[in-house]
């Protein structure tokens, strides 16, 4: 299954002019415990996606919201004259299909 076929939402955005933030979030408690129990979330998995290395992500998985969260440095400053998406709004679309393994059956 893709990631995106369990969220509610993926995006993302800047986070000051040097950092662009992801956020994936989930209506469904069960959808969420699934994909974090898969392991399929994680700076190396992400890093990969995102072309930058694991240790410049910062990594929050955020129980209470039902959510995870990525930052990375953004490979361009925000406004630079050869970025182009100034707002960092496009950058999520390789999350999207993440392969989220089926857990198997206690």
């Amino acid at each position: 299954m893709k990631l995106h076929e369990l969220t509610s939402l993926i995006r993302s955005k800047n986070a000051g002019p040097f950092s662009l933030t992801f956020d994936i979030m989930f209506s469904d408690a069960r959808a969420y415990e699934h994909v974090k129990a898969s392991g399929a979330l994680n700076p190396a998995a992400l890093a990969s996606l995102l072309h930058c290395s694991p240790n410049q992500i910062q990594f929050f998985v955020c129980d209470n919201a039902l959510a995870f969260k990525a930052t990375i440095p953004r490979a361009l400053p925000a406004g630079d004259p050869a970025d182009g998406d100034l707002h960092g709004g496009q950058q999520f679309a390789p999350l999207m299909e993440i392969d989220i393994p089926d857990l198997p059956v206690k």
